[in-house]
This record gives C-alpha cells, structure tokens and sequence, in this order.
C-alpha cells in the first residue's frame, strides 16, 4: 500500500466515530457533505481520503453507513485484539490504566510497569502494577502489541531502548522527548505543548 499520511489517518478515525453516531441514530446512509461538516473539512477531501482504499457510495446516494463503518474498522485494523502494555505508573500512566473506553475499541491493557518500589503492586482497576526489572522478560513471554510510554523525558530513551530490544514495534509515547527508533518500529508522540500551541495559534488569529 501506498505511503498514507498522518493527517488521512487521523480524519479516518474521526469519521469512523461521526458514522458510529449515525448509527446509534438509526442513520443508514450519509453523503460526503454531511461527513465533511462534521469533521470540519471538505467532501473533495472526504472522497480522497477515502479513495486511498478503493470505491466507496453511489453518487447521487451516498454512503451506505453501516457498510462504510464496517470498512473504517477493517481499514483502521480494528477487527481484533490489540495488547498493550504500559510503562509508568505515575499520574498519566494511572489514569490512561482506569480508562475503560480503550478496551471498546480493541485496545486491552495486559500490564502496567513502574521502577518505583513504592508503587509496584499498587492496584490499578484490577491490575497490579508491575516491577518495571522484568518488563524484557514479560514482553518475551505475552507478546504485547503496543507499548504506551508515561515515564520521565530523561528515562524516556533507555526504556525504549529496553521495549526495542525485547521485540515492541509501536510506541505510543507521552513522555516530553524525542525518541530515537529503528525504522522498523512505529512512535507517535502526544505531544501537549504543541497541542496547547495549536490553540493559543487559534485563539490568536481569530477574524
């Protein structure tokens, strides 16, 4: 497949959520406008993201909305179960750990990890934290798919380094830092001042 941007992804996932609406709406069929006002785009761009992967609608009708929600999934890799790991237990890790929507989506949270012996063992909505020393050994033996990374910027590289090695090829990393990867392996940052940014940036152009 072709290299797809970021950004295509981003708005593919957006539109999946606006058709699941439709759904619960007793919606079945939705035009690109509709999609396109929703998401804050255009129905070209509608069209084009979705031409990436083949032929979707009828003109004049529309898109079948449980017909094109059932693609978004496949498309988006969301027809099975994903593992995730979590690495650092601290205020974010905690909270990311008792988020129940992640496990609607596919995304099962296996175990959390942190180096601090004060909160190993903690309780984290029925799973105990777990001592970060044997994550090598626990990544060999459950095979997670994902790891999120929640531990400090000056950590942030050596665990990675750790997660590389013992085989994690997607990291979803929260931590403050540039991570250096092998071009095998997959990172997204979430990166919060430059979210903030983006909307002092809105505030500030504002007509």
């Amino acid at each position: 497949m072709k290299h797809i941007a970021d950004s295509t992804v981003r708005r593919l996932s957006a539109y999946l959520r606006f058709l699941e609406d439709f759904e619960t709406r007793g919606l079945t069929t939705i035009s690109s406008d509709e999609l396109a006002k929703r998401g804050g785009t255009t129905s070209a761009q509608v069209r084009k993201d979705l031409s990436f992967f083949g032929s979707f609608g009828k003109r004049g009708l529309g898109y079948s909305v449980p017909e094109l929600a059932g693609r978004l999934r496949e498309i988006l890799g969301l027809g099975r179960e994903w593992k995730v790991i979590i690495v650092g237990a601290g205020k974010i890790g905690a909270a990311l750990a008792r988020h129940h929507g992640f496990q609607q989506r596919g995304f099962t949270i296996t175990a959390v990890y942190d180096a601090d012996p004060q909160i190993v063992g903690l309780d984290l909505d029925g799973l105990a934290v777990r001592d970060a020393g044997h994550l090598e050994r626990d990544i060999h033996r459950d095979h997670p798919d994902i790891a999120v990374l929640a531990v400090p910027e000056q950590a942030a590289q050596a665990v990675t380094d750790r997660l590389v090695r013992a085989g994690i090829k997607a990291v979803l990393n929260f931590a403050p830092a540039q991570l250096q990867v092998p071009p095998e392996v997959t990172v997204k940052t979430v990166n919060m001042a430059m979210e903030l940014e983006g909307l002092s940036f809105a505030l500030t152009n504002r007509e």
